[in-house]
């Protein structure tokens, strides 16, 4: 089998195609994740606190000078990225919590019985047959 077959065989199972496609839904969700913490919670919390704009939160480390940019820590932003993870977490969380109590149910479902073997109903056939005869 060449390279090209086999990566061919690789890229088109199941597992892989899922998963590109939960990449991409994961990319979209992490921006909408983002605009909720940038643009719903942190306004309000920074409120809370004093009107303080977290993404605006830093430690100047160097001045900015003519030859270079400042030197900044910006711990608003790292917060912001912290909460923009636990909302993702959370959501994964309750996904896979929703995901697990639908395969419970359908493990805890009584399965249907499985039809006899035609022999025992060939058989059950004759035993009812022959109490008919004996009549």
């Amino acid at each position: 089998m060449s390279m090209m077959q086999e990566f061919k065989a690789f890229a088109m199972r199941g597992n892989v195609v899922d998963m590109a496609v939960g990449i991409i839904i994961g990319g979209a969700f992490g921006k909408i994740v983002s605009s909720l913490v940038n643009d719903v919670i942190m306004p309000p919390i920074g409120l809370l606190v004093g009107g303080v704009d977290f993404s605006a939160l830093g430690i100047t480390l160097r001045e900015a000078t003519e030859a270079a940019p400042a030197v900044v820590v910006k711990y608003g932003m790292f917060i912001n990225v912290v909460i923009d993870f636990l909302i993702v977490a959370f959501a994964i969380f309750l996904l896979v919590r929703g995901m697990n109590a639908l395969r419970k149910k359908q493990e805890a479902a009584p399965a249907a019985p499985a039809p006899p073997p035609k022999q025992e109903v060939l058989l059950e056939e004759i035993r009812d047959l022959l109490k008919a005869g004996k009549r």
